[in-house]
């Protein structure tokens, strides 16, 4: 999760960005666009979402392994096992 007010931020505008898109699908697929129509706004709406993946991952990496205090957060997990637990969700993203 990011932490500092500007990565929430972004994260924040990201969500809103994907929200409206997936408002748009649900308006189109309503109105009976054609497919090529719904397979466009799919195409962007799994774009914006690797993208706030991207986002979060780079987060979450940043503040568990590159702060000179350790992380960001209080974790009872030592650094392979936060690693492997990363691995598990990204590897369940990539499915």
């Amino acid at each position: 999760m990011p932490h500092s007010a500007e990565d929430k931020k972004r994260v924040i505008t990201r969500l809103r960005r994907i929200k409206g898109q997936t408002e748009a699908l649900e308006r189109a697929v309503d109105a009976g666009s054609s497919c090529n129509d719904l397979l466009q706004q799919l195409a962007a709406l799994r774009g914006a979402t690797n993208g706030l993946m991207a986002e979060v991952l780079d987060s979450h990496l940043r503040e568990t392994f590159l702060r000179q205090d350790g992380p960001a957060f209080k974790s009872e997990l030592t650094p392979d096992e936060e690693i492997d637990q990363l691995m598990k969700i990204i590897r369940s993203y990539l499915k």
